[in-house]
């Protein structure tokens, strides 16, 4: 490992009384000049937050792009917001607009709200929800999150918890909630067929699942219970091994079994059919005891087999996969057999995996991939480190700071140029708040 030469100095961009806090993705907008961030000041209080905001780079000023007027401290709550690859436009998690002390914000009562900034009479929910039997096809019946744009703006991929299998669980042992993946197909609307209020309502795209997950795996199989954590591999696909190119494949993390009955956390891929009219077709609205269906012509394959390793399965702090935008290598944290964590990469197309970082200390945040796939950005005790992916060179671009700061977090990475932006809880008349810092890093990459 080397330290950072010459030395490098971090902007604070935020400053007031009140928490800034950045998604783990997609926090640029597409020119670069703005970061979009929601006001929490506590990564669990989505349900208690009521504004997302936008902060100039140069300027430094601060704008409220969306404000909630009925927020309690039950919802509806607004949150973890990113930005369109090349629109003026931003989606985030909203709660449900009728929260109350009897049903407040939760996993299975939100949904992705779109803000366009340009022209606000095109906002409105990304997802239509209907959760009056016999539902509608495309539309959820219950909250989604973790929003991730492709690099077209085609889709956005979301993680899933259904609130009627939530409910009947309660009464039937045989149903479960179980956390999935999926994508809206954005700009194919879908207008549900019945009554329209707070719970239930039109969306601007189709949503479809993505991977199948069930209650028990068979122990040693590749059946999963939870699939999370998701990315889109490459910007334009990856190329199988003969030759041909798949356009469109969601990477997410996956809970198996082991033979031994231990969960073990791998990577697994969904390869998604180019016909949008036919996914449309296939799927069915789901009942109040199964989730809507898969699309026909998906294909979901287990990437990594850890279970028999000295320290298996894919761990470390939370993090989401990374792709490279040539769709070669997905990215993850994995103990090595040491203990300690490092990134390491797997090909969409299986095979053996690749050990990045030699590095003898453990992340502790999430990690970011540069735009142009050449380096990581992490920390680990509220200093950054930056490893180059063709050599594993890591270089210690910031050292920790002798400032009281706290709880650094949510690195990403510029479109255009190397800068991160990232999170810092800063202290400011006796209490703390969640700051956003940017830091260059073309004089020492570039």
């Amino acid at each position: 490992m080397t330290e950072n030469k010459p030395e490098l100095q971090e902007t604070q961009v935020t400053f007031g009384p009140a928490g800034h806090m950045l998604n783990q993705r997609q926090a640029f907008s597409p020119d670069d000049n703005f970061l979009v961030f929601d006001s929490r000041n506590d990564d669990s209080k989505i349900g208690e937050n009521p504004s997302i905001g936008l902060v100039n780079l140069e300027t430094k000023e601060l704008k409220t792009i969306y404000d909630l007027e009925n927020q309690t401290s039950y919802g509806p709550g607004v949150g973890a917001v990113s930005f369109h690859p090349s629109q003026n436009e931003v989606v985030f998690i909203h709660g449900l607009k009728n929260a109350s002390a009897a049903q407040p914000y939760t996993f299975t009562r939100r949904f992705a709200m779109k803000v366009d900034l340009d022209k606000p009479e095109l906002s409105g929910p990304m997802e239509a929800r209907d959760i009056n039997p016999p539902f509608t096809k495309g539309a959820l019946r219950g909250g989604s999150h973790a929003y991730s744009y492709n690099s077209d703006g085609a889709m956005l991929s979301f993680t899933y918890n259904d609130e009627l299998l939530e409910i009947e669980s309660k009464s039937n042992p045989e149903v479960h909630d179980l956390r999935t993946v999926g994508a809206l197909l954005i700009g194919e609307e879908v207008a549900i067929e019945g009554t329209k209020n707070e719970e239930n309502f039109d969306g601007l795209s189709f949503a479809i699942l993505l991977a199948k997950v069930i209650a028990n795996p068979k122990p040693g199989s590749d059946e999963i219970n939870k699939a999370y954590e998701e990315c889109w591999v490459g910007n334009a696909g990856y190329k199988k091994p003969d030759g041909t190119v798949q356009k469109h494949a969601l990477a997410f993390l996956g809970d198996v079994v082991s033979k031994s009955g231990k969960k073990v956390t791998e990577v697994f891929l969904t390869d998604i059919p180019e016909d949008i009219l036919a996914l449309k077709a296939s799927v069915s609205a789901g009942t109040n005891s199964s989730l809507p269906s898969l699309p026909h012509g998906i294909t979901q394959r287990r990437l990594t087999y850890t279970a028999d390793d000295l320290n298996p399965g894919i761990q470390g702090p939370r993090q989401w996969l990374r792709s490279s935008p040539d769709g070669n290598s997905i990215y993850f944290y994995k103990e090595d057999d040491s203990g300690t964590v490092q990134i390491y990469a797997v090909s969409p197309n299986g095979g053996e995996i690749k050990q990045i970082t030699k590095n003898d200390f453990s992340p502790d945040t999430t990690f970011g991939l540069s735009a142009d796939g050449k380096y990581i950005a992490y920390s680990a005790e509220e200093a950054i480190f930056v490893t180059s992916v063709d050599d594993g060179e890591t270089q210690l671009v910031l050292p920790r700071p002798t400032s009281s700061s706290s709880q650094l977090s949510n690195i990403n990475w510029a479109n255009g140029k190397y800068t991160i932006a990232y999170n810092r809880k800063i202290e400011l008349n006796g209490a703390t708040y969640y700051q956003i810092f940017t830091l260059d890093l073309s004089k020492i990459l570039g």
